[in-house]
């Protein structure tokens, strides 16, 4: 899968590497701030207590 998305892109590799980067923040600020909170939201949490 890497091997192909590698050849897919354009340019050289340091801008093949630049854009890569740029898609893996894109891809960890999504599930940061929108897929995590929006499962969090459908999750109950489990109360319980140590006695």
């Amino acid at each position: 899968m890497y091997g192909a998305l590698w050849r897919i892109l354009p340019g050289p590799w340091w801008v093949r590497t630049a854009i890569l980067v740029v898609l893996a923040a894109a891809v960890l600020y999504a599930l940061a701030f929108f897929v995590f909170p929006w499962i969090s939201e459908l999750t109950t949490p489990q109360d319980s207590t140590v006695g």
